[in-house]
């Protein structure tokens, strides 16, 4: 086994497909993105503080455990964000881009 939860129940819901790092992955409908991560992989992210891996803290959105990004750049939190169908998740946070105001 190679990922952090193993689903128990509610199994008969709707399939959704999202692409996590580039793989593909399944969740189900009503799922939070942390719940599909974590049902895909053993972490749902590296801390940018150090090596850290991360798999969300307060599990409600008050804190800032559980940042991932839209293939877009796009923040989401993790834990409070539903899944949706085609959806293309980065578990890594992109390098900053910033303007060039010469």
């Amino acid at each position: 086994m190679n990922h952090r939860f193993v689903r128990l129940a509610e199994t008969n819901r709707q399939r959704v497909r999202i692409v996590i790092d580039g793989h593909e992955a399944d969740a189900l409908a009503g799922d939070t993105l942390m719940v599909a991560v974590l049902n895909n992989a053993r972490q749902l992210r590296e801390s940018e503080f150090g090596d850290g891996k991360r798999a969300g803290f307060c599990l409600m959105g008050a804190c800032q455990d559980c940042w991932v990004w839209t293939a877009d750049g796009a923040r989401l939190r993790a834990c409070t964000t539903v899944v949706e169908e085609g959806m293309h998740i980065i578990t890594k946070q992109p390098e900053a881009t910033w303007p060039n105001l010469a």
